[in-house]
């Protein structure tokens, strides 16, 4: 099935102002001297300088490709206005002659730096973000959102007499926070096995922990 065709009045606009500066461009060229082909040749060219400037443009807003710019549009423009009544295409000045002579040459060489000039990076906004690395972690003892703290060294091998390890009492204050939050989130009081895995404290450090909160 044929797809029904859809007036776009933004193109019908572009082709009627394409075909306009191209007749201002062309009748201008031959007021200057240029007859023939060369005269249809002109407007082509600023065409071709102007698509070369958008190219450069969509990837580098650099001042060569803006610099460019500026010349292909004072050539479009200048020949729709000069051509508007207010230039004798009669009796054309003798310095638009020149310039209408020597835009071959100038258009070459702007396509030529446009088409073979290297692009400068993009700024930081610009380039994509690079992609962070993803580093492996090692999974946490407990699914518990509370941090697990950090490894208390083993204390001091307890004397043959002593019966329990001492305990510090600023990891007495550890567990029993620990307790406390057990009892309040499960409704039973915390056990040993599960003491000594959240302290990460060896099993008869556990225990005496665990005999000072009972």
């Amino acid at each position: 099935m044929f797809r029904p065709i859809r007036i776009d009045a933004v193109l019908i606009q572009a082709v009627i102002a394409g075909a306009l500066s191209f007749a201002h461009l062309h009748d201008l060229a031959e007021a200057a001297g240029q007859t023939g082909w060369k005269a249809w040749a002109y407007p082509v060219s600023v065409d071709l300088l102007l698509v070369a400037v958008w190219r450069r443009l969509r990837t580098e807003r650099s001042k060569l490709a803006w610099f460019w710019f500026l010349v292909a549009l004072f050539a479009s423009l200048g020949a729709n206005i000069a051509t508007a009544g207010l230039l004798d295409l009669d009796h054309v000045p003798a310095w638009l002659r020149i310039l209408v002579a020597g835009w071959p040459a100038l258009a070459f060489l702007g396509g030529t730096l446009l088409a073979h000039t290297p692009t400068t990076p993009g700024s930081a906004s610009d380039r994509e973000p690079e992609p962070v690395p993803v580093v492996d972690r090692p999974a946490a003892p407990d699914s518990d959102s509370e941090p697990r703290p950090a490894p208390v060294p083993d204390p001091a091998p307890a004397l043959p007499q002593a019966s329990t390890p001492a305990v510090p009492p600023a990891l007495v204050d550890h567990a029993r926070k620990l307790a406390t939050e057990h009892r309040t989130r499960t409704g039973t009081d915390i056990d040993t096995a599960t003491l000594r895995a959240r302290l990460g404290v060896p099993e008869d450090l556990a225990g005496a922990i665990a005999a000072q909160l009972a």
